[in-house]
């Protein structure tokens, strides 16, 4: 758990950065907006949080999986991100699994190479030829 309060925010410069990407060029933004902007992102998330963490509760569970914060979001009554957010953990989920295909046929690839290679001959068993 935070020590402080100021340990909840969101990073100032992370939001600014997120609000510039999401505005017009032409748009200005006061340093007053981007504070209000990061602390209400800040309770945004820690309200997320906890309403994930109560349906997950809810189902005798310690830990917050994704589609608890989706039921969560309709729970808020945010359901405008429902859909958003469960296409977005779709997508999540797929690059996980490829992934993890990746790293598996690296490794079997990887151990179909060494049962393959030729066994090394031992020091003993090599010859040594002196070219003068």
């Amino acid at each position: 758990m935070a020590e402080r309060p100021e340990d909840l925010n969101l990073p100032t410069t992370i939001v600014t950065k997120m609000i510039k990407d999401c505005l017009p060029t032409n748009c200005k933004v006061s340093k007053e907006a981007n504070v209000a902007i990061a602390k209400a992102a800040s309770v945004f998330v820690l309200y997320a949080t906890s309403s994930a963490n109560a349906v997950a509760k809810e189902n005798n569970r310690k830990t917050i999986s994704g589609g608890d914060v989706v039921t969560a979001m309709g729970e808020m009554e945010f359901d405008k991100f429902v859909r958003p957010l469960e296409n977005s953990l779709a997508i999540w989920r797929r690059g996980q699994k490829d992934k993890k295909d990746l790293a598996a046929k690296k490794k079997a690839s990887a151990v179909a190479q060494k049962d393959e290679a030729p066994p090394n001959l031992e020091k003993d068993n090599q010859e040594v030829i002196e070219i003068d």
